[in-house]
């Protein structure tokens, strides 16, 4: 995800966390600039939690890591599946393999950690993308 390019290089906006110096991260969005909502819209929609100010993508590592809170942890695996199984299918059936169609979709597909080309049967998905920055 930060290699190919989310957050537009930062996390927030330079909000909360920068990862430069932590990580490679893109300085850009792979498929979409400026495509996350403001924190605001996260609060204002119950999307941020307390055990995780910083949303799903620091609820993401913590959970890769180890950390388990089961009721925090199935709302959160709910929401992903319910994102990507919707996003996949309209770009699956109205992108027809043109990466240049449904950018909005794959890049939210790829912020949430998502097959951002579910319409393109390659074999190595990751490397394509990067030859396509």
């Amino acid at each position: 995800m930060l290699e190919l390019g989310v957050f537009d290089g930062t996390y927030f906006k330079n909000d909360y966390i920068d990862f430069k110096e932590d990580v490679f991260v893109s300085q850009k969005n792979l498929f979409l600039e400026e495509a996350s909502q403001p924190m605001s819209v996260w609060l204002e929609k119950g999307w941020i939690t307390e055990e995780d100010p910083l949303g799903w993508f620091q609820w993401y590592t913590r959970y890769y890591y180890g950390r388990r809170i089961p009721k925090l942890d199935d709302w959160q695996i709910k929401r992903w599946r319910s994102f990507t199984a919707r996003h996949s299918a309209q770009v699956k059936k109205n992108a027809g393999g043109d990466i240049s169609k449904r950018i909005k979709q794959r890049q939210a597909l790829l912020h949430w950690g998502a097959d951002p080309i579910p319409d393109i049967d390659i074999e190595n998905k990751f490397e394509f993308l990067k030859k396509s920055k």
